[in-house]
């Protein structure tokens, strides 16, 4: 795809549109600034866009997707920049719509259990608003305190409660979106059912940018379950707590939360954050497990079930938490594993996925693979789900090691995942990183029928190019 470069009177005209003051470019803002909209999380890549824009109306962002699709020009929306799959990266320069000016709460409508948003929305600060209210937002990834909802619905992003609850995309009813064109359209309707025609608004969720910009989104809630039993189970073997968590659905109980983290994951966290956790020597992993709802006493007697199941398992003492500053301490170790493995490492995460009591089979695969190439791997994610966050360390390993020895063992454990029912993003997405891989999850035909479907939204191809194919 060949597109133009930005000029002079373009930049006019973007002035024009969002005034001079949200229009940033090297030459006029601040280089720390400006080369943040470069980055995300994703190992240490940098694309430097040619401008930044920020507009804060939908007719704005209208009149840029105008201009740029008759100039030919790529545009890549970004929102908090935490992204792992370096999906929000401008790798062919161009255009970086920042969308962090549409940062309103429209409207919380507590009869129909909806809330109206716009996609700036930090996806915390959304949480804590509907809990005020008594209502309940599920999603929450690892780095809700600083995601923006758009990034969220843009990958159909997951988090800890997303084995009781579901991920961004059961949340979803209706997205004002965008087009590449410049069109504005509503996907759906404000409703629970929706069978009118294909549903675009599931088809806008999950694809990462590529085929339209959300402006507004509608979700639906939940009431907020008022209480919740926090455990941390310690394991003397890492298969035998990925075994476990098969075992406590068959046993008729649908945690809120079920993690896991190897030893390192949670050691390196703990550390990074200060939090004093004791480990003892022969533990290897431990799963982190909730449970909620509205009815204490039921809790507890499904508590006792959980132990029950954990009796047949070679288990330390486990701890429940019995204070809400203890829980939040465990949940901020889980949650910052991330970081902790970046403050340590530059890393690659491969966000694999399988049917949950295949877990043990890949955790033991990942393992292998890694040795017989010679890398380190922390790993962690969302057990209940059979998702499995595989942090690749970089440690010692060389350039060509990193950038070229690593393509085969990672697409080993790709085909591994396939080969296990699963496949090779659960929640990241593909983006930058996992596009070379996507011949080993998909076939030719079904990677053609989503090329012909960007084709139809964006035909000139400028809405975050050279990502996923």
């Amino acid at each position: 795809m060949q597109f133009n470069a930005l000029t002079p009177a373009l930049v006019s005209a973007f002035e024009a549109i969002v005034s001079p003051a949200h229009v940033l470019t090297a030459a006029t803002a601040e280089a720390q600034q400006y080369e943040a909209y470069g980055r995300d999380h994703t190992e240490d890549f940098h694309f430097a866009p040619d401008v930044v824009l920020r507009p804060a109306a939908v007719e704005e962002v209208s009149a840029i997707m105008q201009l740029c699709h008759q100039h030919r020009v790529p545009v890549t929306a970004r929102g908090a920049g935490t992204g792992l799959s370096g999906g929000a990266l401008p790798i062919h320069n161009g255009v970086v719509l920042s969308m962090e000016r549409f940062n309103k709460i429209l409207k919380i409508d507590e009869r129909n259990l909806q809330a109206t948003v716009e996609p700036g929305v930090v996806t915390e600060a959304f949480q804590n608003a509907v809990k005020e209210v008594g209502l309940f937002y599920p999603p929450d990834p690892a780095s809700k305190g600083s995601c923006f909802l758009g990034g969220n619905l843009s990958q159909s992003s997951g988090g800890p409660k997303a084995v009781k609850y579901g991920t961004t995309r059961d949340y979803i009813l209706n997205l004002q979106v965008v087009l590449p064109t410049g069109e504005i359209i509503w996907t759906g309707a404000n409703t629970l059912k929706y069978a009118t025609g294909y549903n675009l608004t599931q088809l806008m969720v999950g694809s990462e940018g590529t085929l339209g910009i959300i402006t507004k989104a509608v979700f639906r809630l939940l009431p907020y379950p008022q209480h919740n039993i926090l455990m941390l189970v310690p394991f003397r073997q890492e298969a035998q707590a990925a075994e476990a968590v098969a075992a406590v659905f068959r046993a008729g109980i649908i945690p809120s939360g079920m993690e896991f983290m190897e030893r390192e994951a949670i050691a390196w966290s703990s550390d990074y954050l200060k939090i004093p956790l004791t480990l003892p020597e022969d533990i290897t992993a431990h799963l982190l497990i909730e449970l909620d709802g509205q009815d204490l006493d039921q809790l507890y007697k499904e508590a006792e079930q959980v132990y029950g199941v954990l009796e047949h398992y070679d288990v330390g003492e486990i701890l429940l938490a019995d204070t809400a500053g203890q829980k939040d301490d465990l949940w901020k170790i889980r949650r910052n594993i991330g970081n902790s493995v970046r403050y340590n490492s530059v890393y690659k995460e491969e966000d694999t996925v399988v049917p949950r009591a295949e877990l043990p089979t890949l955790l033991k695969g990942v393992k292998e693979i890694g040795r017989r190439y010679g890398f380190k791997s922390v790993c962690y994610g969302h057990a209940g789900d059979g998702n499995l966050h595989v942090n690749i360390i970089r440690g010692e390993l060389s350039d060509e090691q990193w950038n070229v020895g690593l393509r085969e063992p990672i697409s080993e454990i790709f085909a591994l995942c396939v080969q296990l029912g699963g496949t090779i993003s659960g929640e990241h997405g593909i983006g930058l990183v996992q596009k070379p891989y996507m011949h080993i999850a998909l076939q030719e035909a079904n990677l053609n029928l989503m090329r012909g479907i960007k084709q139809v939204f964006d035909p000139h191809g400028i809405l975050n190019p050279g990502k996923i194919f």
